[in-house]
């Protein structure tokens, strides 16, 4: 299982870095978090609820809708694999399009696997820097 988990997060790893379609690699009910505040987020739309592997899809579609793909500069450290978790330590280096303001971010992805799925979703970052960045 270890191996199937490492290699499901490194397909996902990959097809998120070159702006592919990653919503054969979700389950059909996707537990997803991202570690933001409960209020709504106008600078930021692509934060929200998501659970379905279209919605999944979307998501990764919106962030790179809202960044400038050319300066993305995002770096995975490390991917620690326990059975079928897996967290993906990164540093996120992005640029808002809406402002042009580059921020960087800590990062951290739970993420679990079952049958080759993903299962779960759960980002950990340093929403602050992001939301300053894409506020007018």
């Amino acid at each position: 299982m270890t191996a199937d988990t490492r290699e499901t997060v490194q397909l996902l790893l990959t097809r998120m870095a070159a702006g592919e379609d990653v919503a054969d690699l979700f389950a059909e009910r996707v537990d997803w978090r991202l570690d933001w505040p409960d209020e709504e987020h106008p600078d930021t739309p692509w934060i929200r609820p998501r659970s379905t592997p279209e919605e999944a899809a979307a998501h990764f579609r919106e962030l790179r809708a809202h960044h400038v793909p050319e300066k993305d500069a995002s770096r995975v450290h490390q991917i620690l694999v326990d059975g079928p978790d897996a967290v993906v330590l990164a540093t996120i280096d992005q640029t808002a399009r809406s402002t042009g303001r580059a921020y960087t971010s800590a990062c951290a992805l739970h993420i679990t696997v079952a049958g080759g799925l993903i299962t779960r979703y759960h980002v950990y970052e340093d929403s602050l820097s992001v939301a300053r960045a894409h506020r007018p």
